[in-house]
């Protein structure tokens, strides 16, 4: 199982996937806004969204366990 971590703090402002949905490297799975500005997080490897740890409007840290895909 592959985890997706965040890479900064932000806010969580738009999930695009959800659990069970198959992903291919590089499919965006959410977009986090920090700083007025967009950072979509991508899907690291290919596979299926096994679990959201988010949900839209959460603030959250650096580090924090966004997805796990499988």
């Amino acid at each position: 199982m592959t985890e997706v971590n965040a890479d900064l703090s932000a806010n969580v402002w738009k999930i695009v996937v959800s659990e069970g949905d198959a992903v291919a490297e590089g499919d965006t799975l959410m977009i986090l806004e920090s700083m007025k500005m967009e950072i979509p997080v991508e899907a690291p490897v290919s596979g299926t969204v096994v679990s959201i740890s988010v949900s839209e409007g959460e603030t959250i840290d650096e580090g924090v366990l966004l997805a796990s895909i499988e």
